[in-house]
């Protein structure tokens, strides 16, 4: 038996800033009531997986205020503009400080589905340079490059802890060996 399609019947903006719209709907529930539903709204998020010819990942350390810690990611960013690649490559070039020859997208998630209705495009980076690009002044990075296998470490340790890091790694890490199969023949 199909699930009942549930629909929207209003809805309203209760707040909204630079980087996402905070939205109460009325839809139909499943027994035919009208329920109320909080909607993060955000114009959508990349992230992207650069890899080295010789095999290694490139991650960056920051400091995630909300949870008052560091936390190892991909570089990764909300969409602006409406271009995703556009803003893959200039997360890549502000966060890692590196251009791509080649930018892929090899995946798409939400990364939180009950509260958000954001599209995260993740994308391989590979024929990586050497890029500057001025940083946020809300940002400050560490650029790392380790192993597949010190990144896996890292994971199942819990030292890579953010999400989007981790859903990105499920999507790209099929493309990423693919790669350097290829680059090793």
């Amino acid at each position: 038996m199909p699930l009942r399609k549930l629909e929207t019947l209003a809805s309203k903006s209760l707040h909204k800033n630079p980087y996402w719209e905070y939205r109460l709907d009325n839809y139909t529930l499943p027994n035919g009531n009208v329920g109320e539903y909080h909607i993060v709204h955000t114009p959508g998020s990349t992230v992207v997986v650069p890899i080295h010819a010789d095999g290694s990942l490139v991650l960056v350390r920051q400091f995630r205020y909300l949870w008052k810690k560091e936390s190892l990611e991909f570089p990764c960013g909300g969409v602006k503009g409406g271009d995703y690649e556009a803003t893959a490559r200039a997360e890549l070039a502000e966060e890692a400080q590196l251009a791509a020859d080649t930018l892929r997208q090899i995946g798409i998630f939400n990364p939180f589905n009950g509260v958000t209705d954001e599209v995260c495009k993740v994308y391989l980076a590979t024929g990586l340079t050497d890029s500057a690009r001025e940083r946020d002044e809300s940002e400050e990075f560490e650029i790392l490059k380790v192993s597949l296998a010190e990144f896996e470490q890292l994971a199942e340790e819990g030292k890579i802890w953010d999400g989007m890091t981790l859903a990105a790694w499920v999507l790209a890490r099929k493309s990423v060996n693919d790669y350097l199969k290829k680059e090793n023949q």
